[in-house]
């Protein structure tokens, strides 16, 4: 299966932030660092042992919209030795083994209410064809996919998102989802998400002499992802433990191992974030000032 960009709730946050600041908002610089059960990317099992996943990203004004760039990775902390109930990115053939690199970058825009974004993801897996594993992607599978979003600040801020292969798949995946947050007391609170995916164009070619790759079994609804977080802060760190529960809609979303599949999975972990703005803050301008 070929692998395409993960964007993290996280990410999605921050990105939306950032779209909605004003004109004389500053530089940010920020670094994220997940730690998860077991990498899940649009309802598929990448991995099923524990991964890390680190981020740094930089946020540019312009104008009333922001650019966004920043890079992205996967390592496999376990060694994967049992290839009958393994399922590894890098091919496991050692304990923290770096799988992949994404490079991305997007441009963010405030409409009223609404947050617009596009933008594109490289996805580098700096991996040998000859790794030992199930589940390996390799150098052969890298490619590029650019994408388009659109996010509502209501109270379920909904939110769609297109993403589109534009070299070894070439085709479409579809997001939509919804989040809303319940106070547990005043300075805690408890987010519920749920998001469902569409595949159109993705799935396993009609023709099996096609080179084309392939992310899902066929066309159509391939999961629904429910999630709850709970965002806490220690200083200039938020911190988030974050679990989620994915119904499989798709054949290959069901896929736990290599001999294994189940209609209903559960993966979780914790998400550090940290951000700063650069420089000194814009003086009012005269017209400004009371």
């Amino acid at each position: 299966m070929q692998r395409a960009h993960v964007l993290r709730a996280a990410i999605l946050v921050a990105g939306i932030a950032v779209g909605t600041a004003r004109a004389d908002a500053q530089t940010t610089v920020g670094a994220d660092l997940s730690l998860f059960s077991s990498y899940v990317w649009r309802g598929l099992s990448l991995t099923n042992k524990p991964v890390a996943q680190p981020d740094l990203y930089v946020t540019f004004p312009l104008g009333n919209a922001s650019f966004t760039a920043g890079g992205w990775s996967s390592i496999d902390l376990g060694r994967y030795d049992d290839v009958s109930n393994d399922i590894s990115e890098s091919g496991g053939s050692s304990g923290f083994n770096f799988a992949e690199f994404d490079w991305w970058g997007e441009v963010s825009y405030p409409v009223g209410k609404a947050t617009l974004t596009a933008g594109a993801t490289g996805y580098i897996y700096p991996n040998d064809a000859d790794a030992p594993g199930i589940g390996t992607l390799t150098k052969d599978n890298n490619t590029v996919e650019v994408y388009a979003k659109a996010a509502l600040d209501n109270i379920l801020s909904p939110k769609i998102s297109l993403y589109y292969d534009v070299d070894k798949i070439k085709g479409a995946y579809i997001e939509g989802g919804v989040t809303y947050s319940i106070a547990a007391s005043e300075k805690v609170a408890v987010n519920l998400g749920a998001l469902a995916g569409f595949n159109a164009g993705q799935g396993v070619p009609d023709d099996p002499n096609s080179d084309e790759s392939f992310n899902f079994s066929d066309n159509g609804f391939t999961h629904l992802d429910l999630s709850a977080g709970v965002p806490l802060t220690a200083g200039t760190v938020s911190i988030t433990p974050v679990l989620h529960l994915v119904v499989g809609g798709d054949d290959f979303v069901k896929v736990t191992s290599p001999t294994e599949t189940h209609d209903v999975k559960l993966w979780g972990g914790v998400s550090l974030a940290w951000s700063r703005e650069l420089g000194a803050a814009p003086e009012a301008t005269d017209e400004a000032k009371p």
